[in-house]
């Protein structure tokens, strides 16, 4: 599962879509963090801030957003924080410049960076719903797409041993309207492995939190 990744660059969503991410953000998201996200509104496609996490609109506040920043395509269409989204075709693209997953090769959880071989920054399939807060103002919220990944030879060296290897869903440039714009039965079908040879993983530990003098 991904709970953390380094989000696209203004840069990149300007050149590729045309759009302009004039709002703040880190470079790495985690659950609850605001970052950008690309979505079809009536106007055309849109960049908007979102929460990494997506919150349903029966929430009754955002706390919800930690458990719920990826969702399994097996049951994205029944589970009740996902199906209105699912349902409503509200689906979204994440651009992101690379994502970090744990590794337990050494006998111990160690963070790796996967991210394309070329250094290109890329997209991954997401679904986006808005959240009315009690003060009346729109929440934008999202959560990545995640399938089974037994097998590929560059996912399964992730997560913990034993447990089911699952990956995000990276969008092809030239599927990128076609993702914005699709049907349940359209995204179900463009759900699948990223081309292994595409990408690399490095070890890339998080850095450990410096103390302040005298605490």
């Amino acid at each position: 599962m991904c709970t953390n990744y380094r989000a696209g660059s203004r840069d990149f969503i300007r050149e590729h879509f045309g759009l302009a991410a004039d709002f703040d953000y880190v470079d790495e998201a985690y659950p609850a963090y605001v970052a950008p996200i690309i979505l079809q509104t009536p106007e055309g496609a849109a960049c908007r801030p979102a929460c990494f996490g997506l919150i349903p609109h029966w929430a009754r506040d955002t706390k919800i957003a930690r458990s719920t920043y990826n969702a399994r395509s097996e049951t994205v269409a029944e589970k009740p924080s996902f199906r209105h989204a699912w349902r409503q075709r509200q689906f979204c693209l994440v651009p992101m410049r690379g994502f970090y997953e744990p590794n337990y090769e050494s006998g111990r959880a160690v963070r790796w960076r996967i991210e394309p071989v070329d250094g290109a920054e890329f997209c991954v399939a997401g679904i986006w719903d808005a959240w009315r807060a009690p003060t009346a103002q729109q929440v934008l919220s999202f959560s990545m797409l995640t399938i089974n990944a037994d097998g590929h030879p560059l996912m399964q060296r992730f997560h913990a041993p034993g447990d089911e290897k699952r990956s995000i869903v990276v969008v092809a440039p030239d599927h990128y309207a076609a993702w914005l714009g699709a049907d349940a039965m359209t995204a179900r079908e463009m759900l699948h492995n990223f081309d292994p040879s595409a990408f690399r993983a490095v070890a890339d530990p998080r850095p450990r939190a410096v103390r302040a003098p005298g605490s």
